[in-house]
């Protein structure tokens, strides 16, 4: 009996696990894997559907699935005025309560500083929180109709495009009010998370969290229609076993306290489809580097970069601050043989 039990889980947790990916062929795909019949899966489908944690629609040769909705709550507050640890305390933290402490303590820190972020920073006056829960997810929802946090950034920092603020944003330690913020909350929340988002102006930037890690990939993407004011997003696994100290930890240099190591995605350098190739895009992506002791360049999506870029930064910066380790990560041959070349004229 219990063997069954144990396989009735397996296969359950296998359908929830994949039908958002599968919504058509879950039945094939969780059949194949555990070598039994469709007919046999759709009577473990039909068991979730009475149980509200999966929805379907079409007939039977033609059903889609999905995970349906146990819970979804939406909030609007006047920005002025507004604690952030009250909006948790009352309106988010209630309806997740039973959920396994390490991803109340993420939900706590991130759904705090996004709140507090848009009471500080956005210039707007109103906020809309949101909660959606499914069987396999968590996520909040933090809008506001202020001016929109890539805008901001350029303006306030003097920049000359959203994207760089964009590039500004995810190396981390970056603030427009340094007397009252670090400059660090965004940066952190977006490790802690499976998926944390930001949609403003014509900009998406997504942080895709690696599974139980701090690590993960950044994509920015263009949007087609203009978006007001900023939205978070931010989605967990709720079997993740990621802990709040271990993504702060992992970030902190050895033998030090802080937060002096950061990892940045190199293509968020770019503009549209140029490559990097000159000393001036090299010196924007080093802006603010000698705040950091460690920094991971990821240069995941970039297919080349030039002699002056490589040299600015592993030649001329690394001279100038010899103290700060530089870490090139998912290099491809041909930036990686220009990184070495400029490294050896360093050296000689």
């Amino acid at each position: 009996m219990a063997k069954t039990r144990q396989k009735t889980k397996e296969i359950q947790d296998f359908i929830l696990e994949n039908v958002e990916e599968n919504p058509q062929d879950i039945a094939s795909l969780a059949a194949g894997e555990f070598n039994i019949s469709r007919q046999a899966i759709f009577r473990y489908t039909q068991k979730l559907e009475s149980r509200k944690m999966l929805i379907s629609e079409g007939n039977t040769r033609n059903k889609k699935y999905g995970l349906a909705l146990l819970k979804d709550l939406s909030w609007e507050f006047p920005l002025e005025g507004l604690e952030e640890d009250k909006v948790w305390r009352k309106n988010i933290r209630p309806h997740i309560a039973d959920l396994p402490k390490n991803i109340l303590d993420i939900f706590d820190y991130g759904v705090t500083e996004m709140i507090n972020n848009a009471i500080d920073h956005s210039e707007g006056d109103t906020l809309t929180l949101s909660l959606q829960r499914t069987a396999i997810w968590a996520t909040v929802r933090i809008e506001d109709n202020g001016i929109g946090i890539f805008n901001k950034i350029q303006r306030d920092l003097d920049l000359d495009d959203p994207r760089h603020a964009v590039l500004e944003l995810s190396k981390g330690k970056l603030t427009t009010d340094p007397t009252r913020h670090t400059g660090e909350g965004i940066f952190f929340t977006s490790r802690m998370f499976d998926l944390y988002s930001i949609r403003s102006g014509m900009l998406h930037l997504a942080h895709i969290g690696k599974k139980d890690s701090a690590e993960g990939r950044d994509w920015l993407l263009e949007e087609e229609n203009l978006h007001h004011g900023t939205a978070i997003r931010l989605k967990i696994h709720l079997n993740s076993s990621r802990i709040l100290k271990d993504v702060f930890d992992h970030y902190a240099t050895p033998d030090e306290y802080g937060f002096d190591k950061t990892k940045v995605p190199v293509f968020l350098a770019t503009y549209g489809d140029e490559n990097l190739i000159s000393r001036s895009q090299a010196k924007r992506l080093l802006a603010r580097f000698e705040k950091f002791k460690e920094i991971i360049l990821d240069f995941k999506n970039v297919d080349m970069i030039g002699q002056a870029f490589a040299d600015e930064i592993f030649r001329v910066f690394q001279s100038a601050h010899p103290t700060i380790k530089f870490h090139p990560v998912n290099t491809n041959e041909q930036v990686q043989r220009m990184i070495q070349r400029a490294i050896k004229a360093n050296i000689e």
